[in-house]
């Protein structure tokens, strides 16, 4: 007689999860010269669960179950969706062990993911968050994932999450012969754990320019450029612009915790991120290291910057083609992969932080240091950078080197708190404007069109010194509406409702300095 049994597990699609049924038939005589079982995964299994039949096997022997014996087929429904991934292991394991008592065990509303050692021992698994937040959609009222997922599980919150270290434990939690404490969720703790280990601007001398050209970045989460000679503090500056930025959300920490988990470049000791992510590549990162792919496509640095800081320091350096896969996210906040097995979209929407060199050298225009590059040379190092990709960066600055008194200086710098109690301040200024319009946008780097005639008016002075400057600094249209979000950042920060002459004139500022270089 042919017994058919259910479990329930979730797989992955995107930085999204949906919930897998792990049908097992267990019936019928093995083909096997031997006698034993035969296992046989349908469903669109790729190698990772193919290979589970193995594991499962020796995890039920190591741990002191029997297996059935003849033929065994478990299906991973629903049968047309790519099933990848060792998460499937445990509720296979579930299916094929041969104890009647657990047969008659009602494991409706639980969900099981997580991969065997052989030895029985549960292995965590990428994307548990993700899983967790399908299975409570769902319905599912308890979840069952390895011990170091279980922290970040619970960040679903709304279903039981209980943590997992081996299948024994498991048995005989649900045969009611031990309990299994079910993980609890603390948004405090995750949130003391988050923010205890950032840089700080106090450590920065000097550069009090570019520290003010980063705040008003953060206030309006607004792209940068820092350009100036080598040792003059831009990979340093550009390092602390996480300790001064609003903390995420709930909603943006458990969206930035699902891509990373994905990833597979989640922390067990930060299984919630509610510091915005900074990521700072190689200049040597491939097109698809950067936007994300691969046969089954993941999360590039593009997208494990969502809601952070991508640094892109020596900027020249990097491959052309890769920067210019830059463009679009930069637009979109979102990036689409599309392979064979189908198409994925990952959100993207970041601050895109840059450091570079005047030239190859690094010393044109340097007081200090003679330039050893020629006209043609430097054309050539800055001609790298494409002006469409210039003109999606709101601030562009130039960062000098220090002079003696200023390093040996003993004044110590504002704190990046101070800095950050500014920041937030300007953010919850605009967030009270785009509430009130219902806008559903919370930085001014993110208004549209319609936001930018809304509150973007200038007053009749600052009216005119923009028309100025547009015919004179040959502005384009992408340009000039940057200037219009940098001018309103501006007003946030003096808690100003009207955009006046000052404020244009600052983000004028910040603004023109690629008419030095690439004009």
């Amino acid at each position: 007689m042919t017994m058919v049994s259910v479990i329930y597990s979730a797989a992955l699609h995107g930085i999204d999860a949906f919930i897998v049924t792990v049908e097992a038939s267990r019936g019928g005589r093995s083909q096997s010269l031997s006698g034993s079982s035969e296992l046989r995964i349908i469903g669109l299994p790729d190698a990772a669960v193919k290979e589970a039949g193995s594991r499962v096997r020796s995890a039920i022997t190591s741990s002191g179950f029997r297996l059935f014996n003849g033929m065994l087929t478990v299906n991973l429904a629903p049968a047309d969706k790519k099933k990848e991934g060792s998460a499937f292991d445990l509720p296979i394991f579930l299916s094929l062990i041969k104890e009647d008592a657990l047969q008659n065990l009602d494991l409706d509303g639980k969900c099981f993911i997580g991969e065997l050692s052989l030895t029985g021992a549960l292995r965590p698994v990428r994307g548990a968050l993700s899983m967790a937040i399908a299975a409570r959609n769902a319905g599912f009222r308890e979840i069952y994932v390895p011990f170091e997922n279980a922290k970040e599980a619970s960040a679903a919150v709304g279903i039981d999450v209980y943590p997992v270290s081996n299948v024994v434990e498991l048995y005989e939690h649900l045969m009611g012969i031990v309990s299994i404490t079910k993980q609890e969720f603390s948004i405090d703790d995750f949130r003391a754990e988050s923010l205890g280990s950032l840089l700080d601007y106090s450590d920065v001398k000097g550069q009090d320019k570019a520290k003010k050209a980063l705040e008003v970045a953060a206030a309006g989460a607004h792209n940068l450029l820092m350009i100036g000679p080598p040792g003059s503090g831009k990979s340093m500056l550009a390092s602390r612009l996480p300790s001064i930025l609003p903390p995420q959300t709930l909603e943006e920490a458990i969206e930035t915790t699902k891509i990373h988990s994905i990833a597979g470049v989640l922390s067990p000791d930060t299984p919630l991120l509610f510091t915005k992510p900074f990521r700072s590549p190689h200049h040597s990162m491939s097109a698809a290291g950067l936007a994300g792919g691969g046969k089954t496509p993941t999360p590039g640095e593009i997208s494990l910057s969502h809601n952070g800081v991508l640094f892109l320091d020596e900027l020249p350096e990097f491959d052309k083609n890769t920067m210019e896969i830059l463009r679009q996210p930069l637009e979109d906040g979102k990036v689409t992969i599309t392979r064979v097995n189908g198409k994925v979209t990952f959100p993207s929407d970041f601050m895109l932080v840059c450091a570079m060199n005047p030239c190859k050298c690094g010393y044109f225009g340097s007081p200090n240091h003679e330039c050893t590059c020629s006209p043609s040379a430097r054309h050539s190092y800055l001609s790298k950078i494409s002006g469409p990709l210039l003109d999606r960066i709101d601030i562009q600055i130039e960062v000098p080197a220090l002079d003696f008194d200023k390093l040996s200086g003993t004044r110590v710098s504002e704190s990046s708190s101070e800095i950050r109690k500014r920041v937030v301040a300007a953010r919850e200024f605009a967030k009270a404007r785009f509430e009130s319009g219902n806008d559903g946008i919370l930085a001014n780097s993110q208004m549209g069109q319609s936001q930018l005639r809304k509150y973007c008016v200038p007053d009749d002075a600052g009216k005119a010194l923009l028309k100025s400057a547009y015919d004179r600094l040959g502005l384009s249209a992408r340009g000039y509406d940057r200037i219009l979000r940098l001018s309103r950042t501006l007003a946030d920060i003096d808690r100003s409702d009207d955009i006046k002459k000052g404020h244009i004139l600052g983000a004028i500022q910040l603004r023109s300095l690629d008419k030095s270089y690439w004009s």
